[in-house]
């Protein structure tokens, strides 16, 4: 996988999965410390990290189906790595994946886009969980409450 060194990295990389899979996506920025999520404790009006950058903070959607969502949360500046940790929150039809590597958000996307993101349930005890295999044998499950199965999730039960 691809280091994404920033978010706008990010976001080049998810257009250009857009464009792959014919999709649209609407992007919205967070920019300054006052701004981004993570970033509640800044004050009033802080708008640099203590390093003098900008955080920068997105929000991504993609139309048609299945409902994907990105929140790509800019990294840690603290000194020890300049944003080398960041991560994102990526929802697939309403299922949210939380702490994924921004390097692993595009490969994240294009298996679930291109088929390879499944549901596996079980009988006992009952349940379902979301399965999307990465490259490198790199695999995220998340538990789908039954209530909440799309037709989308329905349709990829294992």
């Amino acid at each position: 996988m691809e280091h994404l060194h920033s978010t706008e990295a990010a976001l080049d990389a998810l257009r250009g999965l857009a464009r792959e899979y014919d999709r649209e996506i609407e992007v919205t920025h967070d920019i300054g410390a006052d701004q981004t999520s993570r970033r509640g404790a800044a004050g009033i009006g802080v708008t640099a990290d203590p390093d003098g950058s900008l955080p920068h903070e997105a929000y991504v959607e993609f139309t048609g189906s299945p409902r994907i969502s990105v929140r790509l949360y800019p990294g840690d500046t603290s000194g020890d790595g300049a944003g080398d940790d960041a991560d994102a929150l990526i929802t697939v039809e309403h299922v949210a994946c939380h702490d994924i590597p921004r390097d692993s958000v595009p490969a994240f996307v294009r298996s679930v886009l291109s088929g390879l993101a499944h549901v596996k349930g079980r009988r006992f005890p009952p349940g379902y969980r979301l399965i999307v295999p990465l490259p490198g044998d790199e695999t995220y499950k998340e538990f789908i409450p039954m209530v909440s199965l799309t037709p989308w999730l329905s349709a990829r039960v294992r």
